[in-house]
C-alpha cells in the first residue's frame, strides 16, 4: 500500500516565520522617529500615556518597548523626567558588549543589580497593563501582598513577557532569591499597590533594592 503526504501534512516545509513582537516593532520604530527628529541627547520623548494614544498601542507594550530602548542605550527612563534620548551606542560597541557578557564572571552585587533594572522594567509595564482586574488580583482575599514568589509570577504575566521576561530568568538563575522578612514584606506590598494604581514609574522605584535590601 502506497503511502501519500495528505494535503496538510507539513513534510518537507520549511518552519514558520518568526514574526518580531509588537514591542519590537515599537522600539525601532520609536528609534527610528528618534532619528527622523534629529532628537539630542537630553531631549525628552512625549510623556507615554500621550505617545500610546499617538501610536495606538496600550502602554503595557508601550512601556515594554521603552525598556527594550533603555536595554540597548538609546534612552534613559528617568522618574518625572519619561524617557531621556542617550546618545546612540555604535554597532559594533553593541557586538562587543553582547559578546563578552558571562554571567558565571560576574558577582553577587553585580547579578542583583542587573536583575533589579530588568524587574524595574518588568514593574513598569505591568503597573502599565489596561486591565485593572487582573492588577487588583495580585492581592490575596485579605488585601495584603503574596509572598515574593507568587508577586513576581503576577508581576510577569501583567507584563506580558517579552524579552524582559527573557533576561530575568537568565539571571534569576544565577542570583540569589530574598529570604522572606518584615522588610521585604513591606516592600512587596508597596510595588503590589503601585501596580495596582497604575503608577509605572512608582512600581519601577518600588524594586529599587528589593534583592539588596530585606534584612
Amino acid at each position: 500500500m502506497n503511502s501519500t503526504s495528505s494535503p496538510g501534512s507539513r513534510s518537507g516545509l520549511p518552519g514558520r516565520l518568526k514574526r518580531p513582537r509588537l514591542y519590537e516593532q515599537l522600539a525601532e520604530h520609536i528609534s527610528n522617529f528618534i532619528e527622523a527628529q534629529g532628537l539630542s541627547p537630553g531631549d525628552r520623548l512625549p510623556p507615554e500615556r500621550s505617545l500610546a494614544a499617538e501610536l495606538g498601542v496600550s502602554r503595557a507594550s508601550l512601556a515594554q518597548a521603552l525598556v527594550a530602548l533603555e536595554i540597548r542605550g538609546r534612552v534613559e527612563i528617568q522618574h518625572g523626567n519619561g524617557a531621556v534620548i542617550r546618545e546612540a551606542p555604535t554597532p559594533d560597541a553593541g557586538r562587543s558588549a553582547d559578546s563578552g557578557v558571562r554571567l558565571k564572571d560576574r558577582t553577587v552585587d553585580e547579578l542583583t543589580a542587573a536583575r533589579e533594572a530588568i524587574m524595574a522594567g518588568l514593574a513598569r509595564a505591568a503597573a502599565s497593563n489596561p486591565n485593572a482586574a487582573l492588577r487588583v488580583a495580585m492581592l490575596t482575599d485579605d488585601g495584603t501582598a503574596r509572598n515574593f514568589a507568587e508577586t513576581w509570577r503576577c508581576v510577569r504575566h501583567l507584563a506580558g513577557g517579552g524579552l524582559l521576561a527573557d533576561l530575568d530568568d537568565t539571571i534569576a538563575q544565577q542570583a540569589d532569591v530574598p529570604e522572606s522578612s518584615v522588610r521585604l514584606s513591606a516592600r512587596l506590598d508597596r510595588l503590589a499597590h503601585r501596580i495596582i494604581d497604575g503608577d509605572p514609574s512608582g512600581a519601577a522605584d518600588a524594586v529599587a533594592g528589593i534583592l539588596s535590601d530585606t534584612a
